[in-house]
């Protein structure tokens, strides 16, 4: 839970925590509990999209909601483990962190449930003061007084979820707090810590996305030498862009076959399934950081910055 008053804040430890999410890349049992959840999810919903071909809504429906189930839990696994490592504890097992996201994952549910109920009501109240502003007489003079308030208080909640109830509401929960509490930890940043919610995100994204261009700057590299050198080395007799288009997401049903012929085949299919390997697990990385990231700024914002009383101390 956060402390009664905010307190100052330290943005300069701040930061340093946002920075260090990049070690993220380097936590294998996070890394494993994503990769296996995107399979998975990719799985699922390959199947419901194989599905849905048929015909068959009752199986895509269910399928589809597997994909959600698997890639929802499995997220909030690899975030129990990250929030471990953030708050320099010994990490859980993986088996653990499997079972705690099963036995929390609805927690995260209800908080947002219950801040997108506020989020209802306060809209009500808007479409309220339209109505009031359509009244006779003095509807235009309202009309002037709700322009501003509705600028304002719109614009304030999308401020506030994307950043504070979007990235936070997870790394409330993976810290050990209820449903009831979380609600309660983030009203509290929306009131003393939004704005520093919103500069850290702000950082975090920059270095997510530092994080994706320097993935994918080695994937298309080292992806476009491995297509030139087994067209020349194999005899593979296809564009380099087709052996590259699984490094891209495409699955198998990307393949033409006016364009690959059965000689072809089997090395095309090779490198569709090596290249969706690659695929996941440049996936995994920016949101591997992002899952750290989110979890090092609950922290920063929740632990009041340290006494400089001593600093003072004129000996």
């Amino acid at each position: 839970m956060p402390p009664h008053s905010p307190g100052p804040f330290d943005w300069w430890r701040a930061l340093v925590r946002v920075l260090s999410s990049i070690e993220a890349v380097r936590d294998g049992r996070a890394m494993y509990v994503l990769l296996a959840s995107f399979a998975g999810a990719g799985l699922a919903a390959a199947t419901a999209q194989a599905s849905l071909g048929r015909e068959d809504l009752v199986w895509a429906v269910g399928q589809g909601a597997a994909a959600l189930f698997i890639a929802f839990y499995g997220s909030n696994a690899a975030g129990l483990l990250l929030m471990d490592r953030a708050r320099g504890v010994p990490p859980r097992s993986v088996m653990d962190a499997v079972e705690d996201a099963l036995g929390i994952g609805h927690r995260v549910f209800l908080a947002l449930a219950v801040v997108l109920a506020g989020v209802a009501v306060v809209l009500a109240g808007l479409l309220g003061l339209f109505w009031l502003s359509d009244l006779p007489v003095v509807g235009p003079w309202l009309y002037a007084l709700v322009v501003p308030f509705t600028v304002v208080v719109l614009g304030l909640l999308f401020l506030v979820g994307g950043a504070v109830v979007g990235p936070l509401t997870g790394p409330t929960v993976w810290s050990g707090a209820s449903s009831w509490q979380a609600v309660r930890t983030l009203w509290w940043f929306m009131r003393a810590r939004v704005l520093q919610a919103a500069v850290l995100m702000v950082g975090l994204s920059l270095v997510t996305a530092l994080v994706g261009a320097a993935v994918s700057f080695v994937v298309f590299t080292g992806g476009r030498l491995m297509a030139e050198v087994s067209v020349w080395l194999l005899g593979v007799d296809v564009p380099p862009e087709v052996l590259m288009a699984g490094l891209f997401g495409h699955g198998l049903h990307s393949i033409n076959p006016a364009v690959v012929p059965k000689s072809a085949m089997a090395h095309t299919v090779a490198a569709l399934v090596g290249g969706g390997v690659v695929f996941a697990l440049a996936l995994v990385l920016p949101t591997l950081v992002y899952l750290r990231g989110v979890c090092e700024i609950y922290l920063a914002l929740v632990t009041p910055a340290p006494s400089r009383a001593a600093d003072d101390i004129v000996p």
